[in-house]
């Protein structure tokens, strides 16, 4: 696996700041040099595991960008760091064919050089359709993204785009051309549209007309972002990062907003809107449907005893093994020691002896508890395949179930009769 970056950089103030900025925030694990021959060494013995490099363009033993040059020719990502910039410069290296260039002038500067090895990384799992009737035009988009890790699907209108979108629903961005037959860059925008919301799916429009009342036709259809032809390669990977960070941190925010703060489980409401969708789709097709309500047995006497702090330590190892155990399926934390579980195809009783292994399981662990005492803890649930009008329905019927385990002495679990 490609996991390692090598960082190259001579001067020891910078390299310092490089060393802290990659603890922090590095997603991988550097390998540092200070020298052409060493970072050629370095190269040769870790070439299967490097996935990129932040290269100084000017070294003791390299002052004309020779490293750059050598590693550039074996094909590796390359984010250069130079110390002056100028045109001629600038155009050198992004015609060699640079990841980017960071000119060494700030804390920032270094900031954003591991940010760009982090976003590289990230792009790799990122889907992009670029959607040009050229075919030169679309291969020099393609090979811009690629370049930066994407994984590219093309499309020569906006017909088969539609198809590609059908056949891989994760794609992330569709970068369109206007003018093409078939269906043309606003038709695409609008059939997109009609199926995949702004927080879904990116979508960039091309044209290479007269683009003032163009991009804002585009956008007012729907599209996110409008780029010229011919663009700097500059602006347009400009333009993808910070729509695709964006909407990743839209996804961050609706997430977080999804998630208990305590244990980062799903909550009960995001629990409800997905199990509608759930139940919806078993009705449709006639498949099974579970919904298990659990309880810590006892748990007041834990925070009593051991207090608060150690009650949360409790909650969230047991909320890890839930998601360690029975993650496959949709798991929320729904009140204080209160969890709910939704699983999709499988029978009363397959569930009932699922949640039971869960149990079993639990009470073999044994927990820590301020460093000094040590606790084991049970649970008592319910489980029904009931399908009701609702998921709070099914819910409730659960819940049912689950009081009976607990008037019955706990420490089980019961399902339908």
């Amino acid at each position: 696996m490609k996991n390692k970056v090598l960082i190259v950089e001579d001067s020891t103030v910078i390299l310092k700041i490089l060393k802290h900025l990659a603890k922090q925030s590095l997603d991988l694990e550097p390998i540092f040099a200070t020298s052409m021959l060493e970072a050629q060494s370095l190269y040769q013995q870790h070439k299967d595991e490097l996935f990129a490099g932040i290269i100084d363009l000017a070294l003791p033993d390299a002052p004309n960008g020779e490293l750059v040059n050598f590693l550039l020719e074996e094909n590796f990502p390359v984010v250069v760091l130079t110390g002056s910039y100028n045109d001629e410069r600038r155009a050198s290296l992004v015609k060699q064919g640079v990841v980017d260039y960071v000119v060494k002038e700030s804390r920032y500067s270094y900031r954003y050089a591991i940010n760009m090895i982090n976003r590289l990384f990230k792009n790799q799992n990122i889907e992009v359709l670029v959607v040009e009737d050229s075919k030169q035009y679309r291969k020099h988009i393609s090979r811009l993204l690629i370049a930066h890790k994407y994984q590219v699907l093309e499309a020569e209108n906006g017909i088969e785009a539609m198809a590609v979108i059908k056949q891989h629903p994760h794609i992330m961005m569709v970068i369109t051309d206007y003018n093409m037959p078939e269906m043309d860059g606003f038709e695409l925008v609008q059939a997109i549209r009609r199926q995949h919301e702004k927080s879904n799916m990116i979508i960039i429009g091309l044209s290479g007309e007269d683009g003032g009342l163009l991009s804002i036709k585009f956008i007012k259809n729907g599209a996110d972002d409008f780029l010229n032809k011919p663009f700097q390669q500059e602006e347009f990977y400009c333009r993808i990062t910070n729509n695709i960070e964006s909407l990743e941190q839209l996804h961050k925010i609706q997430d977080q907003a999804n998630r208990d703060y305590l244990t980062s489980l799903y909550n009960r409401r995001y629990l409800c809107e997905q199990g509608e969708l759930l139940l919806k789709q078993a009705k449709d097709k006639n498949t099974e449907l579970a919904v298990a309500s659990i309880n810590l047995d006892f748990f007041k006497s834990v925070n009593e005893e051991y207090g608060h702090e150690a009650g949360d330590d409790v909650l969230k190892f047991f909320a890890q093994e839930m998601e360690n155990i029975l993650g496959r399926f949709l798991i929320a934390r729904t009140g204080g020691v209160e969890f709910s579980i939704i699983v999709a195809g499988l029978g009363n009783e397959k569930v009932v002896n699922l949640i039971d292994g869960f149990k079993q399981h639990v009470a073999g662990k044994i927990i820590d508890v301020n460093d000094e005492d040590i606790l084991r803890i049970s649970f008592s649930a319910g489980v029904t395949n009931e399908k009701g009008n609702s998921i709070d329905e099914m819910l409730n019927a659960a819940d049912e179930h689950l009081q009976r385990a607990k008037e019955a002495g706990r420490n089980m679990v019961i399902g339908d009769e």
